[in-house]
């Protein structure tokens, strides 16, 4: 046992001699768990698994981190038909100790036999729908969805009992007693197979206690009387009226010769047309299931369709224009329309090269050779206007202090010329003064390797110093 807090092998007292923690009612609650999960194992060894599962899940009130009851419940589960519930337990455990837990091994005999898999998804299909026949009334078909189920499954406890509360609904006592027998094989002590037993043994044993009549007393009264040496014995009835009753004898034996004849026949008859019935139903069930699979899987790949064909709508949107030309042409068209219109001002034209610069990568295609020569030549031709008016700007906001409207108008003049280091440097002076600190040593660095032996890198030398000793 393991201290909870720290995660030490405890001893014999009531604290962790590591950390100190009071793990005396933890101790507590860790022995009954266990106690549980010792009860539950006794109780499924002898096959009472109701039982089992009521203190495996007691066990786990306790301590859900208790593996090896988990284990154990969904073997129980497993065993009693309840695959789904078996694998929830075991893939719960799985989480809670990820190796060297016995559990992988229950998974992986579900998951790696795709038959397997098939058939427990065609149980719980043809189950499900045996519960929509009962719904619907339609019995005789649950009780075939029902047989299906237990041809697949045939430990899945929750159908014999429904196909036997069925039997006992249309009064198929025998039926019935020999589907709750093999639940009792499965789960000795389920409570609800007991109940159902219980009526049909009831339905079945012969009432008690019944007196004869005493019509049934003189009819079974006989007369005895000597005939040489043998002993005739004679019922009362006949002593009078032995004519009439020799004609009632023989039309009684008339009326019973053409019951069975009738009853020889038809029988057959219905039986044949029974048979002939079930064959069909069985077909049609089949090609139902079929058809329900494949218009379930049809609809599935529908949807799967309709998202594609959606976000497909949403990329064209967003990458066509209102008439339906590129966006990236159409604002390069806008920069060179600005740039022809008014050769000063640059700044519109530069946020118009911009936005095209950034729907080029959104876009993600390849441009016309044309398309990016008129790109680069008005670059070139606003490129150094824009990086003094951003430095202008820049500057100004540094030296009144405003360094949140000075640092992205200093990027751009210094994205826009290369050799403007004193915007550099100031972007990083702008960065320090803001608190920025990681920002502002990465430009230090950049103004030291850009511009060596220069007064602007021997001050970002001092000041990356001053900021590295700062944090140590």
């Amino acid at each position: 046992m393991i201290c909870y807090r720290c995660g030490c092998t405890l001893s014999e007292h009531d604290f962790c001699t590591n950390c100190g923690a009071d793990v005396a009612l933890y101790k507590r609650i860790i022995y009954i768990s266990n106690r549980f999960y010792n009860d539950g194992l006794e109780r499924a060894g002898v096959r009472d698994l109701t039982g089992a599962i009521a203190s495996l899940r007691q066990s786990l009130k306790f301590d859900k981190n208790n593996v090896e009851a988990r284990n154990l419940l969904g073997l129980v589960y497993f065993e009693t038909g309840e695959v789904v519930a078996a694998l929830s337990e075991w893939v719960i455990s799985k989480n809670l100790r990820p190796k060297k837990n016995i559990a992988d091994d229950y998974i992986s005999m579900i998951q790696t036999n795709q038959n397997r898999l098939d058939t427990i998804n065609q149980t719980i299909k043809k189950y499900n729908q045996a519960l929509t026949y009962c719904n619907q009334d339609s019995l005789d078909l649950a009780v075939i969805q029902l047989k299906k189920v237990l041809s697949l499954n045939p430990k899945f406890i929750r159908a014999h009992q429904l196909l036997a509360l069925l039997y006992i609904n249309s009064e198929e006592w025998e039926r019935a007693k020999r589907e709750l027998t093999k639940c009792l094989e499965i789960d000795a002590n389920n409570t609800a197979t007991l109940r159902y037993l219980k009526e049909v043994d009831e339905m079945l044993l012969p009432e008690e206690g019944v007196k004869p009549s005493k019509k049934q007393k003189k009819s079974e009264e006989v007369v005895k009387y000597q005939s040489g040496n043998e002993t005739i014995i004679q019922p009362v009835n006949m002593k009078e009226g032995r004519g009439v009753t020799s004609l009632l004898n023989l039309g009684i034996g008339l009326a019973i010769g053409i019951a069975i004849a009738f009853f020889l026949i038809l029988p057959a008859r219905i039986q044949s047309a029974r048979a002939g019935l079930d064959e069909d139903l069985r077909k049609v069930s089949e090609q139902l299931d079929a058809k329900t699979a494949t218009i379930d899987e049809l609809q599935q790949q529908l949807a799967e369709l309709q998202k594609q064909n959606e976000a497909l709508q949403q990329d064209v949107t967003a990458y066509m224009g209102q008439d339906g030309t590129l966006q990236s042409v159409e604002s390069l068209m806008k920069a060179a329309g600005a740039y022809l219109t008014d050769a000063e001002d640059v700044i519109t034209v530069m946020d118009y090269l911009q936005e095209v610069e950034e729907l080029k990568a959104e876009e993600g295609n390849e441009n016309s050779e044309a398309f990016d020569t008129l790109y680069n030549t008005l670059l070139a031709l606003i490129g150094p206007q824009v990086a003094e008016s951003y430095d202008k700007d820049g500057h100004d906001a540094f030296w009144a202090g405003n360094y949140a409207d000075a640092i992205p108008n200093l990027e751009k003049a210094f994205l826009y010329d290369a050799t403007n280091g004193q915007a550099l440097f100031d972007l990083a002076n702008s960065y320090n003064r803001i608190g920025e600190k990681e920002k502002a040593k990465e430009i230090y660095r950049q103004v030291i390797d850009l511009f060596p032996n220069t007064e602007k890198a021997d001050k970002s030398e001092k000041f990356l110093a001053e900021l590295e000793d700062a944090e140590e």
